[in-house]
């Protein structure tokens, strides 16, 4: 069954769907375009219209360029829009869940993920905005306004409509859980963090977040790839490389002074900026946005408390070494060794003998799944529970849904989005995965509606000192530590 549903927003009327166990809407606009003179600005308010809006096909993805690990391409800068999805039966109160997808800041639409069995089988709201990206949203130059956070600001617009719209949804202004995942969960650490943000949400999930706390030694995100800083760029810093860049393209005519050349940037067309994207996925702090950089404040303990839940999937970095496409080599291991670790190499190598895994890609990955994305996540979650209840788990489906053909999956970075979304074009999950589908999302909701996991019914979720396992007919405790090596890379150089 399918027929329209409308609803009265503030700024105007929209049109979605009903379907047979939820309402959609999507496309609907939480801030003005951010086209011509408003490109690199402070999201504006939304123009109210007159009539009834359709609400029932998609927003235009940021702009951005099609990738291997995502298809979606737009050079459309009216990208404003998020989706709401709720679930049929009228009620009030609802918890809502914001949802910031991933796609490494340059990449990724709302659209990619269909929230239906989220919403439905928690019973909760769930809107999940489009927001700027790459050159658009976290671009620097002298001159500009607060560089390097417009992507950041558009989330805390669409936060900001959540708490002054989402009671025309059902949803609970008083009960919103703001859940990232990848670069997404790296804006999540962001909003903690930063003044405008606080009071707009009320619990947090951070789904393998990378690069949150410090800097990540060369060849670990990926085999090729130098060293990389932590995810956090000075604004200073950030505004020379804007400027450098722009002077290299002929984009700015050298000489111009701030004024001039930020008019010359607005003309430049979008499929001219989009090149340059991979260099501008850092949110800047020193200014008003984020005034320090999260990885200190976050240390430090200065961040809005409340529940937390966060974790990573037990194989991380074997997408990253699919991604690739050049697998790693018995000669070329210990070479990428010592580009990592230096005179640690030796060490590493014995800890992590080649001999001992199936190819030395794999073996590769779990070095750094291990240094690269558990250590992390295990120090920030020691961090947060001084100071808050914090929950954290980890996703080990080792026959979760193949990325990369060819490549052995396991339970690699974004694997565990196939079992709390529907995917456009993802694979249907056999009966065992569906159950655990169903128990993620019970888990994740019942975090929305009370702080806490925990929920009558599924398997016990203690808070201190444990971590969560979910794998199918697999759910319990798991010695993190030991089974990442944390020790061996806590006393590591």
């Amino acid at each position: 069954m399918t027929e329209p549903v409308t609803v009265q927003l503030t700024d105007g009327t929209v049109r979605g769907l009903r379907r047979d166990d939820h309402h959609s809407f999507q496309g609907i606009p939480y801030a003005a375009a951010p086209v011509g003179e408003r490109r690199w600005r402070a999201p504006a308010p939304v123009e109210p219209w007159s009539g009834v809006r359709d609400a029932t096909e998609p927003g235009a993805p940021a702009p951005q360029t099609a990738q291997a690990f995502d298809a979606a391409a737009s050079l459309d800068e009216d990208c404003l829009t998020l989706n709401v999805t709720v679930p049929a039966a009228p009620r009030a109160g609802r918890p809502v869940l914001v949802w910031l997808h991933g796609g490494g800041g340059t990449n990724g639409t709302a659209a990619g993920y269909d929230p239906r069995r989220l919403a439905v089988t928690g019973d909760v709201v769930v809107v999940a905005p489009n927001f700027r990206l790459g050159a658009l949203g976290w671009f620097g130059h002298p001159g500009l306004d607060e560089s390097g956070t417009f992507g950041l600001q558009d989330q805390q617009a669409a936060l900001r409509w959540v708490q002054r719209e989402i009671p025309r949804f059902g949803g609970d202004p008083a009960n919103v859980t703001l859940v990232g995942e990848s670069h997404g969960a790296l804006t999540v650490a962001a909003h903690l963090t930063a003044p405008g943000s606080a009071g707009l949400f009320h619990r947090a999930v951070l789904q393998s977040v990378f690069g949150a706390l410090g800097p990540t030694p060369a060849h670990l995100f990926m085999p090729g790839l130098p060293a990389l800083p932590p995810m956090w760029s000075p604004v200073a810093e950030l505004e020379q490389l804007g400027a450098a860049v722009a002077i290299e393209h002929g984009w700015v005519e050298p000489g111009s002074d701030a004024e001039s050349a930020l008019a010359q940037l607005r003309q430049v067309p979008v499929a001219d900026l989009l090149p340059v994207s991979g260099a501008f996925i850092r949110p800047a702090f020193g200014g008003g946005v984020l005034p320090e950089s999260p990885a200190d404040a976050l240390a430090a303990g200065r961040f809005q408390r409340m529940p937390l839940m966060l974790g990573t999937t037990r194989d991380e970095a074997r997408f990253f070494a699919g991604l690739a496409g050049n697998p790693v080599t018995a000669e070329s291991y210990p070479q990428l060794l010592a580009g990592a670790f230096g005179d640690a190499a030796d060490e590493v190598a014995a800890r992590y003998p080649v001999g001992s895994f199936a190819t030395p890609s794999l073996a590769w990955a779990r070095v750094s799944t291990d240094r690269a994305w558990a250590g992390p996540v295990w120090e920030l979650s020691r961090i947060l529970a001084a100071h808050t209840e914090t929950w954290l788990y980890e996703f080990a489906d080792e026959d979760a849904p193949v990325l990369f053909p060819g490549f052995p999956s396991g339970a690699q970075h974004g694997s565990e989005l196939a079992y709390q979304f529907d995917l456009p074009g993802g694979p249907a999950l056999p009966a065992a995965q569906q159950e655990l589908a169903e128990q993620m999302n019970r888990y994740w909701t019942a975090f929305a509606r009370h702080g806490d996991p925990a929920l009558l019914g599924l398997p016990d979720w203690p808070r201190a000192g444990h971590v969560q396992a979910l794998a199918p007919g697999r759910i319990g405790g798991v010695d993190y530590v030991t089974a990442h090596s944390l020790d061996f890379w806590a006393r590591m150089p």
